[in-house]
Formats: structure tokens, C-alpha cells, sequence
């Protein structure tokens, strides 16, 4: 039972499939052990992440862990197409399709959970959001979920905090083999890798601007620097501006960035970062494009509100042209760029991130019936684990402490 675009195009997207399999050694680790052990018989597991193929590959280890999977996307940009289609083709049961509209994009989450699933896996909380209003009675049978990002990580603590949070929450952002490697080096460059493929422009040399720097902005400005870049943060937070001017970036507001920068990157997971008093001194032909979740950071009705003319001016990239003659172009439509222009983080990154997501699952089928209905950090057993296996699988290995080692550090004389 599937929900996709094109079948025919479904033998590449299991060549991408195939191919990031190759280079995701740890979550290969864990798929040979799911294959013996079947954690999951008999569960029904729905997911709503990003459609590719690291994604898709993580539905595979899943289904080969004895669950019955439902995949669908969680960005209808990031969908592509012939992932959904391979994915359909092996024993996953799949709902997605790229660039459709909010109507048709609800529609499909609803089809990935009405098979009433016992775990599911969130990437921005639209699943929860689902669960929590209209369609409860499609959770009857959920024993907990697993959550991807910072915004719906956001959305969990304040569900959390007011006391209506339905079922226990593993927040997969947090753990450091998602947050330290994920967001930062994954984020840093997929982020560049998609701009430079839309724009097919340089980057050394310009002035970038990166808003907030959490560890998604902190790989954003380290590999403009590397580039050449000259970057500049936005922050609210005085200790991350203080870090980000020791790592060598300036530091201002965005009042006084906006009009000095060339390539504007939005990576708060807030809304209104950019906004019309911004927009209306900044630089002819700047760029501006978004790394947090949702299409708000960038605010389009005031982007809109303030043109004359939108038109498009290459694939991804809407140029808007303002009332004084200049030209604001817009990537991705305010989306996720390096998903919606790209290809995501590369399949080395993937590989612990969703290593976390198939243990916390595994966790959560075991012990998840007994947990509080509120946000839980990943077990610091199952981070170890998957660093563990993320280094065997790269042919690195580590040193132990001696018994006298331990008794030294554990010790106060």
C-alpha cells in the first residue's frame, strides 16, 4: 500500500538507496542484529522525515527489525520522487510526493498514520500535531515517539509544559551523536553544497550572514569561513555571540547586518529573523535562504508585500524585485535549502543520526510502556553504542582506562 508520484522511476531511487547504504556502517551494524533478533515483530512503525535516501534506508531497517513500516515526508520539497518510488518497491509502504500543496502534504501524513502505529518518528512534530487534534483516534496504539529536530523539540517541551503531551517523547536532537555531528558538520555542509549548486555562484569573498549560532550555525559559518567567506552572526543568546566572535565571525544585529550581506542563511528555528525594515536595505541581487525547519524565519508576505514583481530565475530560486529596482532572490521558497536545493546531509552524518533513531525505537519498544508522558533524553548507553560502532565501522579505535586509571580519576587523594 503505497501513495507516490511515479512508479517508473522507482530502480533509481534504489540505486540511491543502495548507495547510501555503502557508506552508513553503523546503522548496517544495527540492521544485522534487527535481522536476528526482530525487536519489532509485530509493531507498526509510522515516520514523517525528510523523503531521500538515508531516510529510506533507515524505513528498511526497521521493516528488517519485523515492523511494518509507513514512511511519508515531513517537507513536501524535500520529497523526491524516485526514493519514494524504490522505497515503495521494498516491503515499505510509502506516502509522499514532492511539491504538493498543504491540503495533499496533510493528506499523506494522515495515510502514514492510519495504520494506528504502535512507534512513530516526528521530524517537526506535524505527526504529533495529528495525534494531538484531529485524529487521536488513529494513536490508540502508540506507545511513544521518537523526535528529530530543534523546532520539534520546541513544540514537545511546550506541549510538556502545559500538560497535554499524549505519550512518551525521545528527543533524538539532543543526543550528541545527532546534535555535535548532525547539525553541525552535516548542516555546515549540505547548507553549501546546496546553495553553491542553485546559485552556481562563489562564495569566497562575500559576506555571509548566519542567524543564531546553535550547532546548526556554527557548521554554517565554519564552512563559509573555510570558503572565504567573511561571515558575520546574528544572536540573541550573549554567550553563543561571544563564541562566535573568538571563532573569528563579527557579530552584530540583524538591523546592522542587513545591509552589508551578500548570502543571508537562517538557522534559529524562530520566526521573523528577516523581515521587512531588513529587506528594505539590503543589497541588490542578496540572497536569502533558510536552514531551520519551517518557511518562517524568512518573512515571504513581507518579501512579497514589498515587490513589484516575482518571477523565476533558476530552479529553487524566485527573484523578487523591489519598487527601487533591486532584487532580492529567494532560495528554495524559504524552505529547508539544503533539502529543498539539495540533497540533505551526506550519508556519513545519516548514518549516526538515524542509528539513534533505530535504537531509541528499539528502547522505546521495550521499555516504553512504562514511561511518564513526557520528553525523554536518549540513554546515554545507546549515544556510546552508536559512536562505538560509527568508529569500528571507519576502522578507528580507541583506548581504554586501566583499572589504576579509574580508581585515579574516581579518587580525591
Amino acid at each position: 500500500m503505497s501513495n507516490v508520484k511515479d512508479m517508473s522511476i522507482a530502480e533509481y531511487g534504489r540505486m540511491k538507496i543502495e548507495w547510501v547504504r555503502d557508506f552508513m556502517p553503523a546503522l548496517t551494524a544495527i540492521r544485522e542484529r534487527f535481522e536476528r533478533e526482530k525487536p519489532f515483530k509485530g509493531m507498526k512503525i509510522s515516520m514523517s522525515i525528510h523523503m531521500e535516501a538515508k531516510t529510506a534506508y533507515l524505513a528498511t531497517v526497521l521493516a528488517a527489525g519485523g515492523a511494518e513500516v509507513y514512511a511519508t515526508g515531513c517537507n513536501p520539497l524535500s520529497t523526491q520522487d524516485d526514493v519514494a518510488a524504490g522505497l515503495a518497491t521494498l516491503g515499505v509502504n510509502t506516502f509522499a510526493k514532492h511539491g504538493v500543496d498543504a491540503q495533499e502534504y496533510t493528506d499523506l501524513l494522515v495515510e502514514a498514520i492510519s495504520c494506528k502505529p504502535d512507534l512513530f518518528i516526528d521530524d517537526g512534530g506535524d505527526l504529533l500535531n495529528l495525534f494531538n487534534k484531529d485524529h487521536a483516534d488513529l494513536a490508540v496504539n502508540v506507545i511513544g515517539g521518537a523526535e528529530e529536530t530543534t523546532t520539534g523539540i520546541h513544540r514537545l517541551r511546550a506541549r510538556e509544559k502545559a500538560g497535554i503531551l499524549p505519550f512518551p517523547m525521545l528527543n533524538v536532537n539532543d543526543a550528541k551523536c545527532k546534535h555535535y555531528y548532525d547539525n553541525k558538520y552535516g548542516t555546515g555542509q549540505s547548507v553549501w553544497d546546496a546553495i553553491m549548486h542553485t546559485t552556481n555562484l562563489l562564495v569566497a569573498g562575500k559576506t555571509v550572514v548566519v542567524a543564531g549560532y546553535g550547532y546548526c550555525g556554527r557548521g554554517v559559518a565554519m564552512r563559509a569561513r573555510g570558503m572565504g567567506a567573511n561571515v558575520i552572526v546574528t544572536e540573541i543568546d550573549a554567550i553563543k555571540a561571544l563564541e562566535a566572535s573568538m571563532d573569528g565571525c563579527r557579530v552584530m544585529t540583524m538591523d546592522e547586518a542587513a545591509p552589508q550581506g551578500d548570502i543571508f542563511v537562517t538557522t534559529t528555528g524562530c520566526k521573523d529573523v528577516i523581515v521587512k525594515r531588513h529587506m528594505e536595505v539590503m543589497k541588490d541581487n542578496a540572497f536569502l535562504s533558510n536552514a531551520g525547519h519551517f518557511n518562517v524565519e524568512i518573512n515571504i508576505g513581507d518579501l512579497e508585500a514589498l515587490s513589484e514583481r516575482i518571477y523565476k530565475r533558476r530552479e529553487e530560486i524566485a527573484g523578487y524585485v523591489m519598487k527601487d529596482g533591486r532584487t532580492l532572490n529567494l532560495l528554495a521558497e524559504g524552505r529547508l535549502v539544503n533539502l529543498a536545493s539539495g540533497n540533505g546531509h551526506p550519508a556519513e552524518i545519516m548514518d549516526t543520526s538515524f542509528a539513534i533513531q533505530a535504537l531509541g525505537l528499539e528502547y522505546l519498544a521495550k521499555h516504553g510502556s512504562g514511561l511518564d508522558k513526557r520528553v525523554y533524553e536518549i540513554p546515554k548507553e545507546i549515544d556510546d553504542a552508536v559512536s562505538l560502532l560509527k568508529l569500528q565501522g571507519n576502522g578507528m579505535h580507541i583506548d581504554k582506562l586501566t583499572r589504576e586509571q579509574e580508581e585515579y580519576l574516581g579518587g580525591w587523594e
